[in-house]
């Protein structure tokens, strides 16, 4: 009776309410998953309008505790292996954590696809590529279960990136622990060159070269209707085609800055510090968390103040 209370309270919007009379529910009964969700759900703040929710660290602590109690007891919750994951790394920047989260998925399901995913976009992250080829292998396995077209599209998408990072970091994977790393001499350089984004970058390069073809093909082709619509139709192409093409050459230009993106994700996993303070002071670092959750960056602000040295020597685990 009283989880029904829980649903009554949270359909008339009274979270405080369902909340507290959830937090009733497991009291009675600990292994009530339903009620553990309920609470993890109504610990975060509500989706509003389609924006995406901006917990604080003390809200993701709590919503993090639910969840493990979610598939502890229900490992089937498919749902709250999605969610913990999502709090983990994009929330608490608990990169080696959520690795381990995964691998306790898998354990449950080990022919799940979104796990292995899961776990390749981390390494990616982190610089691990030999081992992203490990589990990439495994990925595409016959042993796997069929994946639905959106995780088939994941799939794809991840192996896209793993090729595309291994190929940027040829000879210099950049291991942020390393003081003596030659790329932080480059990050400290260009300390004050903001990233690039792709909005200014397809502006800037891509948009001129598409418009100078197609004024040439207009010129060309364009005196009918039918050379028109070709002419467009080309345009769509070569915009599509030369965007595709010069990713990677913007991922060049921003090299810098996915190094320190990098570096902060070893801070926020490991609970140490390794990025000098002449950097963390520029406007680069400034811009690169301004981007990160308002929970991450106040666990950076606990693990800068505490000032703890990264080891030169520290590897992540992977399970």
């Amino acid at each position: 009776m009283i989880w029904l209370d829980v649903l009554d309270s949270e359909e008339k919007g009274d979270r405080e309410d369902a909340l507290s009379k959830a937090y009733s529910v497991v009291g009675l009964d600990d292994s009530h998953s339903d009620a553990w969700m309920a609470i993890a759900r109504l610990n975060l703040p509500p989706t509003t309008r389609g924006k995406p929710m901006l917990p604080d660290l003390k809200q993701c602590s709590k919503a993090m505790s639910a969840i493990r109690k979610v598939v502890l007891h229900d490992p089937s919750n498919n749902l709250g292996w999605e969610l913990g994951g999502a709090l983990l790394v994009d929330h608490l920047g608990m990169l080696e954590h959520a690795l381990n989260w995964w691998e306790d998925c898998r354990r449950h399901d080990p022919y799940a696809v979104t796990p292995l995913v899961e776990q390749i976009g981390i390494l990616v992250r982190l610089g691990y590529y030999e081992d992203c080829v490990e589990k990439l292998e495994e990925l595409f396995g016959q042993d796997m279960d069929a994946p639905a077209n959106k995780q088939l599209l994941r799939m794809h998408s991840v192996k896209d990136m793993v090729e595309k990072a291994a190929k940027m970091e040829t000879s210099d994977v950049f291991k942020p622990n390393n003081p003596k790393n030659p790329r932080w001499e480059i990050i400290r350089r260009l300390k004050n060159r903001k990233p690039i984004t792709q909005n200014l970058f397809l502006l800037t390069f891509t948009a001129p070269i598409v418009f100078i073809i197609g004024t040439f093909a207009m010129s060309a082709f364009g005196s009918s209707a039918i050379g028109t619509v070709s002419v467009f139709l080309l345009i769509l192409f070569l915009f599509a085609s030369i965007s595709r093409l010069t990713m990677g050459l913007l991922n060049s230009l921003n090299r810098h800055a996915l190094d320190l993106d990098r570096a902060i994700d070893f801070e926020s996993t490991t609970g140490k510090v390794c990025i000098p303070d002449d950097i963390r002071k520029s406007k680069l670092y400034l811009s690169m968390i301004k981007n990160r959750m308002p929970c991450l960056n106040e666990r950076l602000d606990i693990i800068v103040t505490s000032n703890e040295q990264m080891s030169k020597n520290w590897s992540i685990n992977i399970p």
